[in-house]
């Protein structure tokens, strides 16, 4: 007797929380790759990798060759730009920061999304929000703080300390790939978004080749390849939760992660978070939380004026 969850919100949870899963698995796996490896290579192997299962889901849907056509060739190039100095910045900064600690910090991604928006796409943004992201902020500094002072101790050498930076930097360069992804949807599909961008990311990041690229033990190569096809699953199972989901309904279950994170972290690590991580991801988690649901709230009021100024309201 197979089970099957029902479609609708509960396939979209479990969908998502499975992709929070994998993608925690494969900042384990490229953190065990080790330290040594170029943030380019990591990103290669990332990029490069997860086509395989991206390519099988394209098949699976019969969207193989459709999930190529695009009329916005130049758009999905500056995503990947973007998205994959993103990734080479946080790739760095997780080889070099406790896994709890650059988690919690890529939280202020959809922070920094806010704000951008409201600069670059006029977005309203009301005091409610502008309150949250500023208690956000406040919580991710609370969380880098003890890394940052880590310059004047240690000078700026000290790996911690840049890994907080290139961890900050790669939250706000994919808060901007995000602004890019939005202008994107509305005239391409998911998959072949996804499609160009790993493709982009693996081509550019061969740029990087030069720049001191490592030959890599079996067993980098391995967790490289692992993490790759763990990224490329989880971002499947990320567009599936929104398929089947509201993203106001789905996307609290991110701050999972840091549970995930922190387990695998201690796990295979030894990483434990501070009290300064576990306090300030208290704050951001709660102020992410809190602007996702009042963003539900207020697109219910607008669903019901809506209605109530329709004729057959």
């Amino acid at each position: 007797m197979s089970f099957q969850l029902p479609a609708g919100p509960l396939r979209g949870i479990v969908c998502k929380i499975c992709s929070v899963t994998l993608f925690v698995a494969m900042q384990a796996a490229i953190k065990m790759a080790g330290a040594g490896v170029a943030a380019g290579q990591i990103t290669f192997y990332r990029s490069a990798f997860a086509l395989f299962p991206i390519f099988l889901y394209l098949a699976w849907l019969g969207e193989l060759r459709t999930g190529f056509v695009t009329t916005h060739v130049f758009g999905h190039v500056k995503r990947g730009m973007i998205g994959i100095a993103s990734m080479g910045c946080g790739f760095y900064g997780l080889v070099h920061l406790p896994m709890p600690d650059a988690i919690a910090m890529g939280y202020a991604m959809p922070l920094i999304a806010v704000i951008l928006a409201a600069v670059f796409l006029k977005e309203e943004v009301r005091l409610y929000r502008w309150s949250a992201v500023g208690l956000g902020l406040f919580g991710v500094i609370i969380i880098s703080w003890p890394k940052l002072t880590m310059f004047s101790h240690d000078g700026f050498g000290s790996q911690a300390a840049v890994g907080t930076v290139a961890v900050l930097v790669s939250a706000c360069l994919a808060a901007g790939a995000m602004l890019q992804v939005r202008q994107l949807v509305q005239t391409e599909k998911t998959a072949t978004i996804v499609l160009y961008f790993s493709i982009i990311a693996a081509l550019m990041s061969l740029l990087t080749l030069p720049f001191g690229w490592e030959a890599l033990t079996s067993s980098q190569f391995f967790y490289l390849a692992l993490a790759g096809f763990f990224g490329g699953f989880g971002q499947i199972l990320l567009t599936e939760s929104y398929r089947h989901a509201d993203i106001s309904t789905v996307a609290p279950f991110e701050y999972s992660s840091i549970l995930f994170g922190s387990l695998l972290g201690y796990a295979f690590f030894g990483d434990v978070p501070s009290l300064h991580t576990l306090a300030g991801t208290l704050i951001v988690a709660g102020s992410g939380i809190f602007i996702i649901l009042r963003e539900r709230q207020l697109g219910l009021e607008r669903q019901a004026e809506k209605k109530a100024a329709s004729p057959n309201g």
